[in-house]
């Protein structure tokens, strides 16, 4: 799998903002008492860390799952860290799982999988791994790779008509 043609970059503050408008649909959602977060790492660290702290949610665990050996090749699922126990019982229920994407859907299927009842909120959802999530912020397309801000430096970006052909 080679890196899409399509490209999203995304600043600290825009991501900032969208992790807030995350929260804000979460604190409008029926759930009146979320008694955890279950952050997927590393890419639900950073909004994780910002719903937290809009919903006065203290109890932060991670589950670690690895499937993105590099930025191009997506491979086999592995969970590095499991899930605290006591966060398992009842099925994950009053649990948030906070991502920042779900892409295809593969880590999102094994996460939801450990908490059933738990409601699964992200930054962004990609298709194909849109059917996994109860709430989420911006679709973006199934071709477009998401720059975040963790991933990026300063420099020069040619203009999109640079690309086009003709």
């Amino acid at each position: 799998m080679s890196l899409p043609d399509k490209a999203f970059p995304v600043s600290w503050d825009q991501f900032h903002r969208d992790a807030r408008a995350l929260a804000w649909r979460l604190a409008g959602s029926n759930k009146a008492q979320w008694r955890a977060i279950v952050c997927i790492t590393r890419g639900g660290l950073v909004p994780a860390a910002v719903i937290s702290r809009e919903l006065g949610i203290r109890v932060i665990e991670t589950v670690s799952v690895a499937s993105y050996h590099d930025y191009a090749n997506q491979g086999q699922m592995q969970i590095l860290k499991e899930i605290t126990p006591s966060l398992l019982a009842n099925e994950g229920e009053g649990v948030l799982i906070i991502d920042d994407l779900t892409d295809t859907g593969k880590t999102a299927g094994v996460v939801r999988a450990m908490l059933p009842k738990a409601h699964f909120a992200t930054i962004y959802a990609k298709p194909k791994g849109r059917p996994l999530v109860d709430t989420f912020v911006t679709e973006v397309s199934q071709d477009t790779w998401i720059y975040f801000p963790w991933d990026m430096g300063f420099t020069y970006q040619k203009p999109i008509a640079d690309d086009e052909v003709g």
